[in-house]
Formats: C-alpha cells, structure tokens, sequence
C-alpha cells in the first residue's frame, strides 16, 4: 500500500474517533436537559428494540425537564420503562398516557464526581481506539519497508506526520473534555 494512502487513511480514521468522541460526550449529563440524553436508548416497540427517535419527539421545554411524544400512545409504557430501566441515566420518568415528561433532578456534588469518572473512562476509549489507528498505520508503513517500496529516511517521515496527527487529534480530545468536565462541575 501507497505510504501516502496509509496517512490519508489514518487521518480520516482520527476525524472520526474525535466526532466519536464529541458524541459520546454529548451523553454526558450537566445538569440541563437535552435531548442527546436519549440517545442510545432503546425500547421494545412491535415486538423489537428501536431507538426512542423512531418512537417519539424528544423535546425539552423546560431546562429541567425532556419532554417525549411517542407517535404511537400505545408505546408509551414501554419508553417509560426504557427510560427508567437504564442505570447510567438514573432518570424517573412519569407518564399522563399522551406524553412522558423525565423531570432531570439537579446533579449532587456525588453524581458530578460519577459523570466527571464516566467522562475519564469515555476518554481512555477514545485514546485506546486512536492508538489502535497508529498501530495499523505503522505496521503498514514497517511493511511497506519491508516490501521495499520506501526507503528508510520515508519512512521516518511518514511515521513522523502520523505522530503528529496523533498529537493533534490527543490535543482536541483533551480539550473536549476539559470543557465538558467544567460545565460539568459548574454548579
């Protein structure tokens, strides 16, 4: 394989960790309702899992409330109970039989410490997952030397751009998360 297509390929493989990244963020709680807070929740409608944006609007109408509108009233029971069987959300949503509304409780000192935990967690897997990515390019680029397509200054500098697309890519991670991590603790 062309050195060059391995930096393509592995520069585009970072972009997607860091949106990967971004968007396990927006899971996280901060105290405000959104709608993201949803996401990746699952309830049994017709006889098989489907995502809550498939079943319902998801609203918030207040700073502390989601508000969900299921398109069919009869599924009703069953985003209540997703909602309410999902450990990490801890939310206790209550239903009129037209809508669920999911009051979000203000975060406790104890439950910011847990999220700013689940944040670290979400940041070991980014970085497991962007090490993972240089691994395979420098193994494909090692082959190529092996193959002897590039010559052994080419490849110091194509290992050179992937560490410093890991470098950028670490950097952004870090911080993402710096920020989510201080609008989490924000009181």
């Amino acid at each position: 394989m062309n050195p060059q297509d391995v930096i393509k390929q592995s520069s585009d493989k970072f972009s997607a960790q860091i949106a990967h990244f971004n968007e396990e963020l927006k899971k996280l709680r901060t105290g405000r309702a959104h709608p993201s807070m949803l996401d990746g929740i699952t309830a049994i409608a017709y006889g098989t899992p489907m995502p809550l944006n498939q079943l319902a609007t998801i609203t918030t109408p207040e700073a502390q409330l989601i508000q969900i509108s299921p398109f069919d009233p009869s599924n009703i029971q069953a985003i209540a109970s997703a909602i309410r069987d999902n450990p990490s959300l801890g939310l206790n949503p209550s239903d009129d039989g037209h809508v669920v509304r999911v009051p979000i409780p203000a975060l406790t000192t104890e439950r910011r410490t847990q999220i700013v935990k689940q944040l670290g967690e979400k940041i070991e897997d980014s970085m497991i997952a962007m090490r993972q990515i240089r691994h395979d390019a420098m193994a494909k680029i090692d082959q190529a030397k092996k193959d002897k397509i590039i010559g052994e200054d080419d490849v110091k500098r194509y290992q050179k751009q992937i560490d410093d697309l890991m470098a950028k890519i670490k950097a952004e991670v870090e911080v993402a998360a710096k920020v989510k991590e201080a609008e989490i603790l924000k009181v």
